[in-house]
């Protein structure tokens, strides 16, 4: 296993796909950016400015067509090998036939754990989410909240040295996501894990980040690196906080106009 101390180093990453109009889209153009250990770095931008692409290019999933992608250990050195990592999608992907339990404990089951301990392990990472008491259910009986909340556990069972969290609340209704923002924020300040996350919000990526990457319109590209220095532990209350307001509008002036360009890029692919 790589060290959690592992950084994820994106230089000059360029990605173009086939299109079915056979007009070759530029996806990312020249992106570099570097995700820090122990910190939640957030990636926002407009629809389409290839945010998740980055993410899946940090894991290994996507190769860049352009560029170098780097996981560096704490002297600098690169390493061999990526760190531990585990993705929190927006869309819940949970087996219905499958209790709670057996759910969260299904990676740990695939890579050959004993079963008393993936049992073990699958209640804890419940517990963590404020779900024990739910093993037994299965996913129809859920809320959406609630299946948001066995995923995020699903994630964490595998103890990653990264988190990926893709638009993590997209789908969930606004008061749901504030309060699942908040037990967010917890969790990852309590655990220390490294964590990048995709959204569409403002108010997420302050509430939650270290490190916010504002990118552009497609071709995706980096047009500030924000550093967020408002204190922890965050929660609703920090938006009453001036340096939230003053933060949330230098991130909206920056991303108006590329959200405005987006919308000009579709009506002509359009």
């Amino acid at each position: 296993m790589a060290s959690p101390a592992t950084a994820i180093d994106l230089q000059s990453i360029g990605l173009t796909f086939a299109s079915r109009t056979g007009v070759p889209v530029v996806a990312l153009k020249d992106v570099s950016c570097r995700f820090e250990p122990g910190k939640v770095t957030a990636l926002i931008g407009p629809s389409g400015c290839g945010k998740s692409t980055l993410l899946q290019i940090a894991r290994g999933f996507l190769a860049p067509g352009a560029g170098r992608l780097r996981y560096l250990a704490a002297d600098g050195s690169e390493s061999p090998r990526p760190p531990e990592m585990a993705t929190v999608w927006q869309s819940f992907n949970l087996f219905p036939w499958r209790t709670i339990l057996d759910n969260v404990a299904f990676g740990l089951e695939m890579i050959g754990v004993p079963r008393a301990e993936r049992t073990a392990r699958a209640r804890e990472a419940l517990a963590r989410v404020d779900l024990a008491g739910f093993e037994d259910k299965f996913p129809r009986q859920l809320s959406g909240g609630m299946r948001q909340r066995v995923g995020l556990a699903r994630a964490l069972v595998m103890k990653p040295d990264v988190l990926l969290l893709d638009e993590p609340f997209g789908a969930l209704d606004a008061q749901t996501r504030l309060v699942l923002q908040e037990q967010l924020a917890k969790l990852v300040e309590e655990s220390g894990t490294t964590a990048l996350l995709v959204t569409h919000s403002i108010e997420e990526a302050i509430l939650l980040g270290d490190t916010i990457f504002v990118m552009t319109a497609r071709p995706g590209r980096i047009a500030a690196e924000i550093a967020v220095e408002l204190p922890r532990p965050r929660s609703l209350a920090t938006t009453h906080d001036p340096r939230y307001g003053e933060l949330f509008d230098r991130i909206y002036g920056l991303l108006r106009d590329e959200v405005v360009r987006a919308m000009a890029n579709d009506r002509e692919a359009g």
